[in-house]
């Protein structure tokens, strides 16, 4: 299998922008409702959604009346959905903009954001603790970073199974981060973390695998390993997945991990 790179991410991802776009899963979500609740009100905060695909975290955020969202993303055409959507945004005094760019090299000033957050994207970055680093590095004292990301088991056999499922939906997959992984990172790049929330889910219904496949557009084949696989596991690793069967189809509960670092008022 080709290694993952931030080039052969943005490439694939240029290619089924609309998908993304277009996902229940992606326009909104119980973790979204989460965050908007920990972060609380943002009127007049300048904010930064990483790797934003469609942009759907940042546009969720423009009632508020923040006084900047910068969207940026190393796809140029998910960037091209972001500006048709925040074209059919009503008049607003936020400032907008654009950035193409991977989170592990931002062109930003440091110390310059409010709030820095990223979602149903970091399994993707090719370094993560770069990137953590990166955008931990673009708060001002008090600020936040807050990322919504596929969870990673702790246990290690149910995570190279996990991984298997996940790459067969996505060929450039890099890594479910586990909860402790997140925490110990975001820690590592001096935030402190009172926020991390594992186990949480984006579909709680769950999305079918056709669906989930059809997003990602990897096609009927890898639609059916994915299904003969869950069948070999057995239920007890798929209860442990949160992966339920339905009238023959098995429903994907796209499990995430909410996690918060705020960066100490007394850094620099």
């Amino acid at each position: 299998m080709a290694a993952n790179t931030p080039s052969r991410s943005a490439e694939r991802f240029s290619t089924i922008a609309r998908n993304y776009a277009t996902s229940e899963v992606h326009r909104s979500s119980p973790t979204m409702r989460m965050l908007h609740e920990l972060l609380g009100p943002q009127e007049g905060a300048r904010m930064l959604d990483v790797a934003c695909g469609a942009g759907h975290l940042g546009l969720s955020f423009l009632p508020q009346h923040p006084a900047e969202v910068t969207f940026l993303d190393p796809a140029e055409p998910m960037l091209e959905h972001v500006a048709l959507a925040l074209a059919e945004q009503p008049a607003s005094d936020t400032e907008t903009r654009t950035l193409c760019a991977t989170a592990e090299e931002i062109p930003l000033p440091p110390a310059s954001y409010d709030v820095v957050m990223t979602r149903l994207a970091a399994h993707h970055f090719t370094d993560t603790e770069q990137a953590v680093r990166t955008m931990a590095g673009l708060l001002r004292p008090g600020g936040r970073l807050a990322v919504i990301d596929l969870e990673g088991p702790e246990d290690p056999e149910l995570a190279a199974f996990n991984h298997e499922i996940e790459v067969l939906h996505d060929p450039t997959h890099g890594r479910s981060h586990s909860r402790l992984d997140w925490i110990r990172m975001l820690q590592a790049a001096g935030l402190n973390v009172p926020v991390a929330r594992g186990t949480q889910s984006e579909s709680p219904s769950g999305v079918p695998v056709a669906r989930w496949c059809q997003i990602t557009a990897v096609g009927d084949e890898a639609a059916a390993l994915i299904r003969a696989r869950l069948a070999e596991c057995g239920p007890e690793t798929r209860a442990a997945l949160g992966i339920r069967e339905r009238d023959g189809e098995y429903l994907i509960p796209v499990r995430t991990v909410l996690v918060v670092g705020v960066k100490p008022l007394g850094a620099i």
